[in-house]
């Protein structure tokens, strides 16, 4: 159960044998329709139940209502049935591929000849229209044989493949799959009852079609059948779905306000970063004015750093396998790494991570008791395989540099040392005006133990300590269990951008794992060689994803200290174009991204062209701020205000030793 199921749980109710479960429900007077009505429900051990499902005992259960988030998975799971539904009776020839619900909706993929158009998408969301106002029922079916499940598939060959390959039929013996039997759900008529379409699926699924009230599909792509590149392209349409027409509307809105600062989009009008196929795919380019916004951020972490004890430290890139059997990514992780390079006979693998250089930095030579916490950090650029179709502008790429850190220190220090880091976070997204942004502690999966190591202490006091400076920071968090890495706890920090996106910023654990493979050990008070706790933390995350993030977040209308371009100084007219340079060569002297707008053409244009790249400040120069050595400053709000040029200078270094937002996020149409 999520965090925000457990806020809002209504109170168990024990259904009897032989009464369905929405029988129960209504006759102990919970809402039934509406956008609060209950869609299914939950057992004791977090198992989600069809409303129709009929319990051979008494049992107690808790109403879920569609509002909730797992309210709002089965509604979106429905709605991407209905989907297909509409997708096979106008495109009778497509194929069943998958359709789950995903953050804020669904989707399904399909294997057709030819690709879905933009034209296609209103026919099939006409279609829909129809399916959801007849009402069909969904209902839930077990197969009874392998033979019953193959004849009734054989012309949906992704279905076959993927019960097949889960071990669902198994020659000609009907397997269970996952938490039970094969089961398939039919939408079926609700006056005849006869079935209309019907589709392999886990469930569960809303009681009708009817319970869907507002649905709007979105775009098509292309979609590798489970992902892989060696399977068949096949076609995937998104969309959404939401409990009332406002909750739609508001969504559409969100999504169009998204768009217009996708990263890409801004990216490219401000000239932050390219790609080229010749250098590759996944591997970008920084232009000058996104190596500002890089090197501004690092400069800022070297800064903050340097504040909290951490000293630098250069790695190299690339290091013997040797390293990664130690580490483990070898060969476990092999399918991350790019191919070997051989070396005059030796093999060498790009990093795929900094921490295994960062361990040799520690054992470099023996440590005292006395010497820690040892603070290292670097920005390190590593490489790891994405596949192309995964690759995103420069959220996710195949090479990125990381705020990297760790700190080695002893036990009793480590819950300090991690609430730390905790706050640090904190510090950065507070300057940055991130308001949206909470943790998740990533936990074992109890029913899964061979994914982790078996030291069961040492999974007791990793989490101890790890939980124990989550409750102290204040910082809100959620539990996502089954999510912990194999030698133990982490912690992601979440960010949300105005435009609804949540972002993964970076990830933060207390490792007790890593010292035994390394030998990482201090010289305690007493002479004897004692582990070291290992914490890893990276705030800025990665100069790549934060980027993108701040974009978005600034809709390219960046604060004055971030801003590639700080002030364009324009004259009024030619003859004025000597004070244009003096001023533009005075903020140049202080330190100031400047430039003077010199061209031939009229000074609204200049403006607007300037405007046009959200610059914060355009200083506009006549004869009265000639005389008076002064300027008219004009922001993103298109205020102007007269003030002297030293009072200018004296703005200027206070928004941007401030750190001020001030004069962030104000956009104008590009």
């Amino acid at each position: 159960m999520s965090v925000s199921d457990s806020a809002t749980a209504l109170d168990p109710v024990t259904v009897s044998a032989g009464s369905t479960l929405g029988e129960s429900f209504a006759a102990a007077g919970l809402t039934m329709t509406g956008p609060n009505a209950i869609v299914v429900a939950r057992t004791d051990d977090g198992r989600l139940l069809d409303l129709t499902h009929m319990p051979d005992a008494e049992l107690a259960v808790q109403p879920v209502p569609m509002s909730s988030p797992d309210g709002l998975n089965v509604l979106r799971h429905s709605a991407a049935h209905v989907m297909a539904q509409a997708v096979q009776d106008l495109f009778p020839e497509s194929k069943l591929g998958m359709g789950p619900p995903i953050e804020n909706g669904f989707y399904y993929d399909f294997g057709v000849e030819i690709p879905f158009s933009t034209e296609d998408l209103p026919r099939i969301e006409d279609r829909m229209k129809e399916i959801i106002k007849r009402g069909q029922r969904f209902s839930r079916r077990v197969y009874g044989s392998a033979a019953e499940a193959l004849e009734e598939l054989s012309n949906e060959p992704y279905k076959l493949d993927l019960i097949q390959d889960s071990g669902g039929i198994d020659g000609n013996e009907l397997m269970e799959v996952g938490e039970g039997a094969l089961t398939v759900y039919d939408n079926l008529d609700p006056k005849t009852g006869e079935r209309c379409w019907s589709d392999l699926c886990r469930g569960p699924h809303l009681p009708s079609t009817k319970m869907i009230p507002a649905v709007k599909l979105l775009r098509t792509a292309a979609a590798y059948w489970r992902g892989s590149e060696k399977n068949p392209q096949l076609q995937r349409i998104y969309g959404t779905a939401w409990p009332t027409r406002d909750e739609l509307k508001a969504h559409l809105a969100r999504l169009e306000e998204a768009a217009k600062r996708d990263h890409r989009r801004i990216g490219e009008h401000l000239d932050l970063f390219a790609f080229s196929t010749e250098v590759g795919k996944g591997l970008p380019l920084w232009l000058p004015n996104g190596t500002i916004i890089r090197d501004e951020l690092e400069g800022w972490a070297r800064e903050t750093e340097r504040a909290y004890g951490y000293q630098r430290v250069v790695t190299p890139q690339l290091a013997k396998d040797d390293l990664y059997y130690l580490s483990g990514h070898l060969p476990y992780y092999a399918e991350d790494l790019y191919s070997p390079i051989d070396i005059e006979g030796e093999t060498y693998y790009l990093r795929p991570m900094n921490c295994p250089h960062h361990h040799m930095v520690y054992q470099s030579r023996p440590k005292s008791y006395r010497e820690l916490p040892y603070r290292i950090a670097e920005y390190g650029t590593v490489y790891r395989f994405e596949r192309s179709g995964q690759l995103f502008g420069l959220m996710r790429t195949r090479g990125f540099t990381q705020n990297d850190a760790h700190i080695y220190c002893t036990f009793d220090q480590a819950r300090e040392e991690f609430l730390t880091v905790m706050k640090m976070h904190e510090e950065y997204y507070t300057a940055l005006g991130i308001e949206d942004f909470h943790m998740v502690l990533a936990l074992r999966d109890p029913a899964k133990t061979d994914k982790y190591h078996d030291d069961e202490e040492m999974w007791r006091r990793a989490e101890e300590i790890t939980r124990g400076a989550m409750d102290d920071s204040g910082i809100p968090y959620v539990e996502d269990i089954g999510g912990a890495a194999h030698y133990g706890p982490k912690v992601d920090f979440m960010i949300r951008t105005v435009g609804g996106k949540e972002y993964a910023a970076s990830t933060n654990q207390v490792d007790l794992y890593t010292p035994s493979r390394y030998d990482l050990n201090y010289v305690a008070s007493d002479g004897t060689k004692q582990p070291v706790v290992v914490i890893h933390r990276a705030p800025l995350g990665s100069h790549e994803r934060f980027t993108s993030y701040l974009v978005e977040h600034f809709g390219g209308a960046f604060p004055v200290w971030l801003a590639p371009e700080q002030v364009v100084v324009i004259p009024v007219m030619p003859d004025l174009d000597d004070y244009a340079a003096e001023v533009n060569r005075v903020l140049l002297g202080e330190g100031f991204r400047s430039q003077a707008d010199l061209s031939d053409g009229r000074l609204g244009a200049k403006v607007r062209t300037a405007s046009k790249r959200w610059v914060p400040f355009i200083a506009v120069v006549g004869r009265r701020e000639a005389e008076e050595r002064s300027v008219t400053v004009r922001d993103r709000t298109g205020t102007e205000t007269p003030m002297s040029l030293d009072d200018f200078v004296a703005l200027m270094h206070d928004r941007i030793d401030t750190k001020s937002l001030i004069d962030a996020g104000h956009i104008t149409k590009a």
